[in-house]
């Protein structure tokens, strides 16, 4: 008897999408036959796939089919939530009857995202500041602390994974840190009274059994850098929204010491050493903090005197500590054992990083930073990961990267040289061998959008007013009837927007920091009208398509800070080995984030609009091309007349019924294609501005 032949991807492809209710993609099929040989191969895949490609599935349908054990790694809850709630169980259940068997998945997160029954039911230990539940609060709870705190007990009761992130309304860090605790302060399933019903242990359980494993940048990094396995065993990596995976490997591998750490440190171990080994510590944790007063901003290129004096009285006072932390002094400590496991966290925290500080690795940064409400604190972070990557992530498995953003200046390579691998296509001993594809994107981004350059306006200073940029601003805002998506550089530089647009404009403005994000996104997407103003979280984390968001603003290209200690140290390293520090550190950067921003204009096929650059320097610099070229494929103008008059016809579309379709509503939507598409749409109008203009503008005026 012959054995039936496995089904073929397309098939499998077919059926998932339409189970999950999307549309077939060309670039989605290009995408999962690529995944597929790379698992096939078990070689490397960096993956471009853009807006509206329908990723998740490009790569999840592989994966399951080829039926190896297979981990997912997100930056964001946004993607794990899509995955694990609705891609998945859909794609299981759509594939199921077609491979003959049900794939099991799990999501898998670090252990502090999830609440510890023993922090609950015992509390925290009583040298902490915030006692779990103060018998006044436990009464009438009048604070937000206490209200938080009581409402996480009724939870505890209902939840099936003691997840964070399926508590709602969430509650703040200082309230979770209450019931949680890292995997330093943990007792151990063996050891704690609540181990057998521990949400963590649950969760790990479920990700040895699962096919596939949803799980965090973080605990990646973790994984690769501890060496003791956080994670499954696994024949396939996937690491999604790939652009972010070298910061999130940073901010993992970064230390930081403060006066408030180590004053914790000593607060925790005190009662639990003798009275030798506790002074010592408070001793030296006070010298580090008369150190620390007088410490100013900057990177430290050395160490001074005085303060690696007192880095090596805290490193030497915490082994002590640690090797003394056996007897207990106080004997009306309660719940000793995990009072002790908390304060050796602390310590073992506390001196590893002023170890690490005195080392003074050429492979690591060393900065002071000095924080309004917190004071200074020290950081040490690697020169880069990339070493690391190489030698963690790529041996041994097949790993695939994706994201609508890994083509900087029109090749994979910039990316790939700061994930650890040489040029595409270069052999060698110890050299992961790896492709790179860009399966585009759905969008005809010619044709639904426009990349204009305020070519005219100074030059952004660091400390300027731009005054220019504000007029400008105000007139796209006004021409596009709201609908904006304000990209700045800096809090400040938002700040100042927001107050500047609100004295001059009728349209409501949204800033970053007035209200959680996700209220502010859903205000923003709500309201035509509106426009939101912010930094960071706004280049990366916005998906309004529609109407609403038609107008994309960056206030100015967003290099890193001169002053970034971390930033400034690669660049310098770079060119000491005879590169280009410039170019491969701030300028691709800047590039990633540009790239991210122009994304948040175009979200689905019926979408129109602008992506501004209010900085002329994207036009006229010699390195504006490569940055140009790392945006989506917008057609691309520095004719403000132009601009002015495509947005306000796209408005005026906008504001029209969309049903039923009248002759007026056909008439707006002819005005907002010709509007871009004549500007776009023949060889003639892409070679002359001032023809290109005067189409426009018979287009929106007719």
């Amino acid at each position: 008897m012959t054995a039936t032949p496995p089904p073929a991807l397309t098939d499998l492809l077919h059926a998932a999408v339409t189970a999950v209710g999307g549309l077939e993609r060309a670039g989605q099929v290009t995408m999962a036959q690529a995944v597929e040989a790379a698992v096939d191969d078990q070689s490397h895949l960096l993956v471009q796939a853009g807006t509206g490609t329908g990723k998740s599935l490009g790569y999840l349908v592989p994966a399951l089919a080829h039926g190896e054990k297979v981990v997912v790694a997100t930056a964001t809850l946004a993607l794990q939530r899509q995955l694990v709630e609705r891609d998945l169980p859909r794609t299981v259940q759509a594939l199921r009857p077609l491979l003959r068997r049900e794939p099991q998945y799990a999501m898998l997160k670090g252990r502090s995202n999830y609440l510890c029954l023993h922090r609950l039911h015992e509390g925290v230990p009583q040298d902490e500041e915030d006692g779990l539940f103060d018998p006044f609060e436990a009464a009438a709870p009048t604070s937000k602390l206490g209200q938080d705190l009581l409402r996480m007990r009724d939870w505890a009761d209902e939840t099936e994974t003691g997840d964070r992130d399926g508590l709602t309304p969430g509650v703040s860090d200082r309230a979770w840190s209450q019931v949680s605790v890292t995997s330093r302060e943990c007792l151990g399933a063996t050891k704690c009274a609540y181990g057998a019903e521990c949400f963590a242990e649950a969760a790990r359980e479920q990700a040895k059994l699962a096919d596939v494993v949803v799980t965090n940048h973080a605990l990646l990094a973790i994984d690769a850098i501890e060496g003791a396995p956080v994670l499954p065993s696994h024949e396939v990596l996937i690491i999604d929204e790939a652009h972010e995976l070298v910061s999130r490997v940073t901010g993992v591998a970064t230390g930081e010491l403060s006066p408030g750490n180590v004053n914790r440190a000593v607060k925790r171990a005190s009662r639990l050493v003798n009275e030798k080994a506790a002074d010592s510590l408070l001793s030296a944790g006070e010298g580090f903090e008369r150190v620390m007063e007088l410490a100013l901003p900057g990177r430290l290129e050395e160490i001074p005197e005085d303060l690696g004096y007192v880095l090596a009285a805290l490193r030497d006072a915490c082994r002590q500590v640690i090797t003394a932390l056996g007897d207990t002094r106080d004997k009306s400590v309660q719940d000793e054992d995990a009072v002790r496991k908390q304060a050796l966290a602390a310590v073992e925290h506390v001196h590893e990083v002023s170890e690490r500080l005195l080392l003074g690795s050429e492979y690591d940064v060393v900065w002071c930073e000095r924080h309004d409400r917190f004071g200074a604190s020290l950081r040490v972070a690697p020169l880069n990961v990339s070493g690391l990557l190489r030698e963690k992530l790529f041996p041994e498995r097949s790993v695939v990267l994706t994201s609508a953003t890994l083509k900087l200046g029109g090749d994979f390579n910039g990316v790939a040289a700061s994930l650890g691998l040489a040029p595409e296509g270069t052999e060698g001993e110890d050299v992961p061998p790896w492709k790179g594809i860009d399966v585009g994107s759905p969008f005809d981004y010619r044709k639904q959008g426009i990349l204009y350059v305020a070519r005219h306006l100074a030059q952004p200073g660091r400390d300027s007013s731009r005054e220019d940029m504000l007029d400008e601003l105000a007139e796209l805002i006004e021409a596009a009837g709201g609908r904006t998506l304000g990209l700045f550089s800096s809090m400040r530089g938002a700040q100042a927007a927001a107050e500047a647009m609100r004295g001059r404009l009728k349209h409501p403005v949204l800033l970053q920091g007035e209200e959680t994000l996700g209220e502010l996104i859903k205000t923003f997407s709500q309201d035509a009208e509106t426009c939101l103003f912010g930094t960071l979280s706004l280049w990366q984390g916005v998906d309004v398509p529609g109407v609403n968001c038609q107008l994309v603003v960056m206030d100015r290209i967003p290099f890193p800070r001169p002053d970034d200690p971390l930033m400034s140290a690669r660049q310098k390293s770079v060119e000491e080995r005879g590169g280009n520090g410039f170019m491969a550190v701030a300028a691709t950067h800047a590039a990633l984030l540009m790239a991210q921003g122009a994304g948040r204009l175009i979200r689905a096929m019926g979408d129109r609009g602008v992506v501004a650059v209010l900085d002329p320097r994207l036009a006229n610099a010699r390195y504006g091309s490569f940055l140009r070229s790392s945006m989506p494929g917008l057609w691309y103008t520095t004719d403000r007349n132009q601009v002015r008059r495509s947005l306000a016809a796209i408005d005026a579309a906008a504001k029209t019924p969309a049903a039923p379709k009248t002759e007026a509503v056909a008439e707006a939507e002819a005005a907002v294609e010709a509007a871009v598409e004549a500007a776009a749409g023949t060889e003639a109008a892409a070679e002359s501005e001032a023809t290109a203009g005067s189409e426009v503008t018979a287009a929106t005026t007719a």
